[in-house]
C-alpha cells in the first residue's frame, strides 16, 4: 500500500496561497476618493507630495500589520477586540467615528465606478446601478474565498497606473529627488492635502477589513509568517501605485491647480499622453472603485457586528446573519442610488479624505494599545524597535490631523 505523500509544499507556494487580505486592504486604499487626492496632489503641486508618500508607506506597513497580527492570533476583527479589552463608550465612540467617515466613501466609490465608465462610453445610470447588483451578487451569494478571488483579480487593473505615468514621460530626476527629499509648501492648502493624502492611504475601514478578513478565513499564528509578507508587500505595492498616480497627473499637468473631478485627470492626460494614457487612468479607477465599493460596506458590516457581537462572515446568509448581510446591502445600494444624483462629487471625495484623516488616529491608538497587550497577544506583541516606528507613526497622524481641524475651525471662525 502506497503512504500519501506528505512533503510540505514550497514556501512559495504557501505564501501565494496566503495571499490575499493584506493586498486586497492597502489596494482598496488607491479608490476613487484616493485617486482623486492622489490625482489633485500631482496638479495642484507637481511632485513637491511625493516625499510624503515614503512616510505614509512607512506608516501603513506598521499599521496594517499589526491588525493582520491581531487577526491572526486572536480569531478576531479590531471591533470585537476593543469591545471585549475596552470600555463600552470607548467602543462606541469608535464605531460612530467609523461608520460616519464610511458612509460617504462608500457613496464616492460608486461615483468612481460612473466616472470611470463614462470615460468609456457608459452612462452612469446603466453602471452604477448594475455594479451594485453584482458587487452585492458576489460578497452575499458567494464565499468569502470566491469573494477574495474577485477582489485579487479586481487589484490587477493598479498595474495601469505605472503605464500611464511612463505615457506621460515625466521629469524621473525631479520625480526622485522630492521623493527623497522633502519639499514643503507654506499654507493650509498643502497641509490640507497632506492630511488627505494620509487619510486616504491609512484609511481606518483598510484595517478593520484586514483583521477581519485574516479571522474570516481562518488564518492562524502558524500561517502568519505568510500572512506578514501579504500585509507589508500589499502596504508597499499599494503606495508604489499612488505614487505612479501623483508622478503621471504631476507630468500631465502638474501646477494648474486642484481638480474638478477624477474624470478630469483621466482627460487631462489625453493631450499630454495621449489616449492609451486617458484610458488607462480609466481603467484604473473603475477597478480601483469597484473592489473598495465591495470592500467598504463589508469593513463596514464586519465592524457593525463586531461592535454587538453578532454573526459575521461572507459565508453566512441573510438568516445566519441578518445585521451582517443587511448592513452590507444597505450600504451598497443606498450608496448606489445617492451615486447616480446629479452634481459633481468632487467636494465630497477629497473632504471624506480628510475626515478618515480625522478618524484614523482614533482607530490607530486602539491598534497600537492592543498590538501591545500580552492579554490579547502573548508572546507576539510589538518589539521595542517596532513600537517605536509605530508610536512616531500614529504620533505623526494625530498632529496632523489635529492641526489641520485647528486651522479649519480657525478658519470658520475667521481667527485663521
Amino acid at each position: 500500500m502506497t503512504t500519501p505523500d506528505r512533503r510540505p509544499r514550497p514556501r512559495l507556494i504557501v505564501w501565494l496561497g496566503v495571499l490575499g487580505p493584506g493586498l486586497i486592504a492597502a489596494n482598496a486604499g488607491n479608490d476613487a476618493g484616493g485617486i482623486a487626492t492622489y490625482a489633485s496632489a500631482g496638479a495642484q503641486f507637481a511632485y513637491r507630495t511625493l516625499f510624503l508618500m515614503v512616510l505614509v508607506t512607512v506608516g501603513l506597513v506598521v499599521v496594517q500589520e499589526m491588525s493582520t497580527r491581531l487577526g491572526a492570533y486572536t480569531g478576531e476583527g479590531l471591533m470585537s477586540l476593543i469591545r471585549e479589552q475596552f470600555p463600552l463608550r470607548w467602543a462606541a465612540f469608535a464605531i460612530v467615528a467609523l461608520v460616519v467617515a464610511n458612509v460617504g466613501l462608500v457613496v464616492s466609490e460608486f461615483a468612481g465606478i460612473g466616472a470611470a465608465l463614462e470615460l468609456l462610453g457608459v452612462t452612469r445610470y446603466i453602471a452604477v446601478p448594475v455594479a451594485a447588483l453584482v458587487i452585492w451578487a458576489v460578497v452575499v451569494l458567494g464565499s468569502y474565498r470566491y469573494a477574495e478571488r474577485v477582489f485579487l483579480l479586481l487589484s490587477v487593473v493598479f498595474v495601469a497606473y505605472p503605464v500611464a505615468a511612463l505615457l506621460g514621460h515625466p521629469d524621473w530626476g525631479k520625480a526622485g529627488a522630492q521623493t527623497a527629499w522633502p519639499h514643503f509648501v507654506g499654507g493650509h492648502d498643502f497641509l490640507f492635502l497632506a492630511v488627505a493624502l494620509i487619510g486616504t492611504t491609512i484609511t481606518p475601514y483598510m484595517q478593520l477589513y484586514a483583521a477581519a478578513a485574516v479571522a474570516d478565513r481562518g488564518i492562524g499564528p502558524e500561517d502568519y509568517p505568510a500572512e506578514r509578507v501579504d500585509a507589508v508587500a500589499g502596504a508597499i505595492f499599494a503606495d508604489v501605485v499612488s505614487w505612479f498616480i501623483i508622478v503621471a497627473t504631476a507630468a500631465a499637468i502638474g501646477g494648474r491647480g486642484p481638480l474638478s473631478s477624477a474624470k478630469q485627470a483621466a482627460e487631462a492626460l489625453k493631450p499630454v499622453a495621449g489616449a492609451g494614457a486617458e484610458a488607462l487612468f480609466g481603467i484604473g479607477l473603475l477597478g480601483a472603485s469597484a473592489l473598495a465599493a465591495a470592500v467598504v460596506p463589508l469593513a463596514t458590516a464586519y465592524a457593525v457586528a463586531e461592535a454587538v457581537g453578532a454573526e459575521r462572515s461572507t459565508s453566512r446568509r441573510f438568516s445566519e446573519a441578518p445585521l451582517f448581510v443587511g448592513l452590507f446591502t444597505a450600504l451598497v445600494f443606498v450608496g448606489a442610488l445617492i451615486a447616480i444624483a446629479p452634481g459633481n462629487l468632487i467636494t465630497l471625495l477629497i473632504n471624506m479624505q480628510v475626515i478618515n484623516g480625522v478618524v484614523a488616529p482614533v482607530i490607530l491608538v486602539f491598534i497600537l494599545l492592543l498590538a501591545n497587550r500580552r492579554a490579547v497577544l502573548g508572546d507576539a506583541v510589538n518589539g521595542s524597535r517596532f513600537n517605536i516606528v509605530a508610536t512616531v507613526s500614529v504620533l505623526a497622524v494625530a498632529v496632523l490631523a489635529f492641526v489641520v481641524v485647528v486651522q479649519t475651525v480657525g478658519g470658520w471662525v475667521g481667527l485663521l
